[in-house]
């Protein structure tokens, strides 16, 4: 596939995806979603993702324009959700390697959903996180009702659903929303910093970490220790286990191979 609306790179055991349509603020076509499907099945050789917006903002949701209504005519939204956004979602949570969310402006919408799906976001301090939906008769989707108030609270998930208010990078950061927010200008090196140390980190221990703790909400105390046993018997037989002990018993840095 010829993309349009992406950019995507992946090198060195690091994927980046970049949504590439800055004059509408990276917001989501049919097209974009496709390409972004298409994208995530070439993460072969791949250790991380780092998925991120050009421009001046990360994502501003849907592009209403894509799926204009005239007025007074209904629109079935259910299945925009259904054969797009929900499949980005469970897609971006379960994929075998940590997903960076690099956010430089406004994650607004689906787009503040999509990057709250990832496993660790990273923002600059002018970006904003923000709940639009109330603001046109909508729910916050792309897994917004789900994650917000594990997150942050009840109290703080309806205020942010319920006013549309933007958030402040520093903010969410402050509150849990996000993993951290950095100054504009370090927010390249910070994240290519992690993505680095993630590309060269042992990849499948990382990848049952990110199942572990994303599956842990469905599960009681008890069954989750039986998990812990039986994930640790698997991680312990990984080539990735022994190069770790063995480095640390000779005192030398550790050269995973991700398996």
């Amino acid at each position: 596939m010829t993309y349009s609306t992406i950019m995507f790179t992946n090198e060195g055991g690091v994927a980046r995806l970049t949504l590439n349509r800055p004059d509408r603020l990276n917001s989501f076509t049919v097209r974009m979603h496709e390409e972004v499907a298409d994208a995530l099945g070439r993460l072969e050789g791949a250790r991380v993702l780092v998925l991120t917006g050009a421009g001046r903002g990360f994502c501003a949701g849907q592009d209403l324009n894509d799926r204009a209504v005239a007025p007074g005519e209904a629109v079935d939204l259910g299945e925009s959700v259904e054969k797009r956004y929900n499949p980005l979602i469970r897609r971006l949570t379960s994929l075998s390697m940590p997903v960076i969310a690099r956010v430089n402006g406004v994650a607004a919408g689906a787009g503040a959903n999509i990057a709250l799906a990832c496993d660790i976001v990273i923002a600059g301090k002018s970006a904003k996180f923000i709940q639009s939906f109330a603001n046109i008769g909508l729910i916050p989707d792309s897994g917004g009702t789900w994650v917000l108030p594990r997150l942050v609270g009840q109290a703080r998930a309806l205020g942010l659903a319920l006013t549309a208010e933007p958030l402040p990078a520093e903010k969410a950061a402050e509150w849990g929303l996000i993993w951290k927010a950095v100054d504009d200008e370090a927010l390249d090196a910070e994240v290519d910093a992690l993505a680095a140390r993630f590309a060269a980190a042992p990849t499948r221990g990382l990848a049952a970490i990110k199942k572990m703790i994303r599956e842990s909400w469905g599960h009681s105390l008890d069954e989750e220790l039986d998990l812990q046993r039986d994930m640790m018997r698997e991680l312990g037989m990984s080539d990735d286990y022994r190069e770790g002990v063995a480095a640390f018993m000779e005192k030398r840095a550790p050269k995973f191979r991700g398996r």
